[in-house]
């Protein structure tokens, strides 16, 4: 196995299974010049970069989601239906 890449790309996805040093943790996070996405330090695909401000709008998107499902105490449209415990008919043609 020694033999084999610790870093590279397969079918145009990055990966990178070199042992992550916290300066390259970093780095890779906050890249200034870059798009929104970048190789991520450690695993397969891509990450945020947090010098980007749109990857900022995502992070507040993904939280807002969060907290609404948080808040309305996680009952699925299933659990929120009013089942009268009747059989439906169902039509398949």
């Amino acid at each position: 196995m020694a033999d084999r890449p610790q870093s590279g790309e397969l079918f145009g996805v990055p990966y990178n299974f070199e042992r992550p040093s916290i300066r390259r943790l970093l780095s890779s996070y906050w890249q200034p010049g870059d798009s929104m996405l970048v190789e991520k330090p450690f695993g397969i695909g891509y990450t945020l970069n947090l010098a980007n401000w749109r990857s900022w709008i995502v992070l507040a998107v993904a939280g807002a989601m969060l907290w609404l499902e948080q808040s309305s105490g996680g009952a699925s449209a299933e659990d929120r239906d009013d089942d009268d415990g009747e059989p439906v008919e169902v039509v398949v043609d």
